[in-house]
Formats: structure tokens, sequence, C-alpha cells
């Protein structure tokens, strides 16, 4: 390393110490949704391959938790796996579901996160399937940062699901359709999300430059903020996440008001 790039380092954690310490943790967002986006042109523009981006990107996940359990974030959204990944290449996908299920190994072992999965379980493999629930049960007791792993995750999917859910709780119930539908209402759809009684996310984080939501918790996010931020996942830094809470801190929630 350079002198160049070892006062750069050094600036840049200055910087981060000073955003962090006029950081009012009253204002923080107490639920946090991440869009990891832009591990394959990392790893492109590092003249690297696809599959080491994406053990980047999954490497960068624990210091991100870490940041955020310094802030007091009490819910995290990890989209990990959307529903149109299952169109990539399978010399690309079946690497990256190894990837991520050791992200979830990991992540329950350590013993700092509770682990939930939001997504379709019927999408994943078996064996992946038997990680997220020995995660989740293994970790149920846990009393730290809720962290949500979104894997076979679609938004529309999520509603499709939500709404068949309750369908199918009414039956059970012997509700005929007619009752059901003088009942529904926002609340007894958001009770069959994925995320259920979970708050909504406050902040959702985009990496990578691009501008839009890409179908993450649509029904969930009607009310939150956005950070869009220029930086690759894998090259996130906590200088980068301490300017996405400083600017979530500034802004004020109208709500619709």
């Amino acid at each position: 390393m350079n002198l160049r790039d070892t006062l750069r380092r050094l600036l840049v954690r200055f910087y981060a110490r000073r955003v962090e310490g006029h950081l009012d943790h009253e204002q923080v967002p107490k639920h946090v949704g991440v869009i990891m986006d832009g591990n394959r042109r990392w790893a492109k523009a590092a003249g690297s391959t696809t599959v080491m981006g994406h053990r980047a990107g999954a490497e960068k996940i624990e210091e991100f938790l870490g940041w955020c359990s310094e802030t007091d974030v009490e819910v995290v959204t990890l989209w990990l796996l959307s529903t149109d990944n299952f169109d990539r290449p399978q010399e690309e996908l079946g690497p990256l579901l190894g990837i991520i299920e050791n992200v979830v190994s990991s992540l329950a072992a350590d013993g700092r996160w509770r682990v939930h999965h939001v997504g379709t379980l019927d999408l994943l493999p078996s064996g992946m399937q038997s990680v997220l629930k020995e995660a989740q049960e293994s970790t149920a007791h846990v009393d730290g940062i809720l962290v949500n792993v979104a894997i076979g995750y679609g938004g529309r999917q999520e509603i499709a699901d939500a709404v068949r859910s309750m369908i199918m709780d009414a039956a059970d119930k012997g509700t005929s359709m007619e009752e059901l539908a003088e009942h529904v209402d926002v609340d007894l759809i958001g009770k069959h999300l994925y995320t259920g009684a979970q708050p909504d996310p406050d902040l959702v984080i985009r990496t990578s430059g691009e501008q839009r939501l890409s179908g993450f918790m649509l029904w969930q996010t009607a009310h939150s903020e956005y950070y869009f931020c220029e930086v690759f996942w894998p090259a996130f830094r906590k200088v980068d996440f301490l300017r996405a809470m400083r600017d979530y801190a500034a802004r004020h929630r109208r709500y619709g008001g």
C-alpha cells in the first residue's frame, strides 16, 4: 500500500468517527432493509470472477450487522436471493446458493443474531431449506438484532402468498368467503406477510447506484425512506453506512401528511 492510499484510509476513518460522534441514536432507523447490489460489477472491475464477487459480498454481511448493532438498529432485512435470480446460468446459481447457505449457517453460529427467513421455501433446494429451518430454530432465543434473510424472495410473490395464506386460514376456521371479504383490510393482509408482526422498514439502502426497488418488500416499504449509494456492495464501508444513517436522521417523515 502506497502513502496516498494509507493517507486516504486514515482520512476516511477519521471522517467516519466524526460522523458517528454526531449521530443521534434516538433518530436512527429501527428496521433497515438492504438491497445488496453490485457483486458482479465489483468483481468485473477488480478483474475477478463472478463467484469471487459473491463471496466478497457475503463477507461484508457480518461487518454490516456489526455497524447496525453499534447504532441500535433492531431489525435488518438482507436481500440475498430474489425469485428472478433463479433465471441466472447454473454455473453462477449453483455456487451462489452454496455461498448463501454458508452465510446463513455463519449468522446462526455467531450467536448475536436472530435469523428469520423471508421468501418461498418451495423454490429452494431441500438442503437449503433444512439450513434455514435449523438457523431459525437455533437462534429463536437470541436477544439480538432480528436478521431477515430474504432468499427466494419476490415482493409480488410475497403478496400473493399472503393472500393465499389468508384464504387458507379462513377455510381452516370455517369462515366463508363472504365473511372473509367483509373483514379484509391492510392489517389482516399484513399479518400474513413473511414479516408478520415485524415493524416495517424505516430505511432501505440500495448499493451500486441503481435507483429502483426491484420488488423489494413492496407492501412494507410504502412509507420507507430510501438511500441509494453509488458504491458496489463488497466495497460498502462503515462511512457509507454512517452517511445513510445521518441522511435518514435529517429527514422529516410525514407519512403522507
